[in-house]
């Protein structure tokens, strides 16, 4: 185990489809907030509060913020932490195919996949339950996979006992 390597992740299971949607629908939350966010200074300093309607000029570049807004959250969130807070709470870390912490390229790389795993009707998050090694198409595309952390540390007796 390497210094980059993050503690725990060796011989960890692979999270699987519940757990994964759980975690999504808890970010889902979060980034509908930044969005809600990010909607309102739009509106406070590009538009004078009126709606960004399609066709006006300030449209797309509005559409693009939020698709950076995601990025930043997403992309972020896996480099500094290795995990969203969603992911968090379900106790999943995302690390790459060696057991090292991701790197920006990664984390790069795996959004983009994730935005094309879910343009088919989630089709490429519902392959990880065909895939031999439970991994989605971002997971495959980017070499990383999502990890049940374990439990370790202080708390680690208090919860196996419960």
């Amino acid at each position: 185990m390497t210094s980059d390597t993050p503690p725990g992740s060796i011989g960890s299971p692979t999270a699987g489809l519940l757990r994964r949607l759980a975690a999504t629908s808890y970010d889902a939350l979060i980034l509908l907030a930044l969005w809600m966010l990010t909607t309102a200074l739009w509106l406070l300093l590009a538009s004078h509060g009126e709606a960004i309607k399609p066709g006006v000029p300030v449209y797309h570049v509005y559409q693009l913020s939020l698709l950076l807004v995601a990025f930043g959250f997403f992309v972020g969130s896996w480099t500094h932490a290795g995990c969203t807070l969603g992911m968090q709470a379900w106790r999943l870390r995302l690390i790459r195919a060696d057991g090292t912490r991701l790197r920006w390229r990664d984390a790069a790389l795996r959004f983009v996949a994730a935005l094309l795993a879910w343009l088919p009707l989630g089709m490429g998050i519902l392959w990880l339950l065909l895939d031999r090694d439970r991994l989605a198409w971002q997971d495959r595309l980017s070499g990383t996979r999502v990890i049940v952390k374990r439990y370790g540390g202080k708390g680690a007796r208090a919860h196996r006992s419960r």
